[in-house]
């Protein structure tokens, strides 16, 4: 049975198809599977037979967003389908083009709560490919993720084994900014708050400098929706924070994560209540030092690649640094998932890369 794919907000070469959720307090919930199929096939040059069943093999990526974010990455998918990828992003429900009237948008109060998500992603993106080349088909899937998406892929992958053949990490938010001791104290808070009023928003500046950055009405190239990436983001709600913290609480505790895993971020961080010009080409969000140093305890096979005047999101700095970071991670994927069919170690990393690499394990 055909599904009811459709034309994506990106234009005619992306197609995205609602996938049906659980309802919760506030009613029905969906989520949005993104596919970018330029010539009508998602897989592009990815399918290739494997001798060993006879299925085509194909090699694909799935993107989650941010937090108060939604998938707009034309260029990076246009990249890796060049390369020999099927590419999907999913925008999960309650962001972007799965927030419905009503909804607390970006509301979760666990990030297992994306567990289904993820289940009817992969699900309808397996039958897409199917689809398209007639035959079954076997994944070679990497999971692409950024920010709190990040955080979310890291433990999904640590839950689920064998799932996946590699992440890709852009600034992922790993652990809480600010002195490990008060953690504990603001834990403990959140729950007793969380237990009455979990949609309580916690009180924060509005500085809407990262947007500046990045929007096409700013100093920036991108166009932004603001109904889905708000200037100065969502609001931070207390159960939400709770959620988060649980998830930093479980990396904390210790993961291992099975597959090669990439992470790509700034060289620096710029974080101030005031404007400064260093944010044009630094991490304005995340402390990337404590963000690198949790990295590098996820599995027993990290690569991570510092890029000098890269934003949080690594993909919407300006063409040069992305450039460079789109061409790190093909690299870098080229390795670990290479296009033929072939036995792979689990240690192996980019050699080519060794400028501006840090690695751990």
């Amino acid at each position: 049975m055909h599904e009811p794919w459709s034309e994506d907000i990106l234009g005619a070469s992306f197609r995205s198809l609602t996938l049906p959720l659980e309802p919760d307090d506030e009613g029905r919930r969906v989520a949005t599977l993104v596919a970018y199929e330029p010539d009508g096939a998602p897989a592009g040059q990815s399918m290739r037979t494997d001798p060993a069943t006879e299925a085509e093999r194909v090699r694909a990526v799935l993107y989650l967003h941010g937090f108060s974010d939604y998938f707009l990455h034309a260029e990076l998918a246009q990249a890796l389908h060049e390369r020999g990828w099927a590419f999907f992003a999913l925008d999960l429900h309650k962001y972007g083009r799965s927030l419905l009237p009503g909804q607390t948008p970006g509301f979760v109060t666990s990030l297992q709560d994306y567990d289904a998500d993820l289940e009817a992603a992969l699900a309808a993106l397996e039958r897409r490919l199917r689809e398209r080349a007639g035959a079954p088909v076997v994944l070679d899937l990497v999971l692409m993720a950024h920010s709190m998406g990040g955080l979310t892929a890291a433990l999904w992958a640590a839950r689920n084994p064998g799932r996946v053949s590699a992440l890709v990490l852009n600034s992922p938010w790993l652990d809480m900014q600010g002195s490990a001791l008060l953690r504990p104290a603001a834990q403990g808070i959140l729950a007793t708050v969380s237990r009455r009023r979990p949609k309580a928003r916690i009180p924060l500046p509005e500085l809407g400098f990262y947007f500046r950055n990045i929007s096409d009405t700013r100093d920036g190239e991108w166009p932004i929706d603001p109904a889905w990436r708000p200037e100065a983001g969502f609001p931070i709600r207390v159960g939400w924070l709770r959620a988060v913290l649980a998830g930093h609480a479980d990396l904390a505790h210790g993961v291992s994560i099975d597959v090669p895993i990439l992470v790509v971020c700034s060289a620096s961080s710029t974080i101030s209540a005031t404007w400064d010009e260093a944010m044009r080409h630094t991490d304005s969000i995340l402390d990337v030092t404590p963000m690198v140093h949790r990295a590098a305890e996820l599995g027993n096979s990290i690569t991570i690649r510092r890029l000098p005047g890269a934003l949080h999101d690594v993909f919407l700095s300006r063409v040069e640094v992305r450039r460079e970071a789109t061409d790190a991670v093909l690299r870098w994927l080229e390795v670990q998932v290479p296009g033929e069919v072939l036995q792979r170690s689990p240690r192996v990393r980019d050699a080519g890369e060794s400028s501006g690499l840090a690695t751990g394990g």
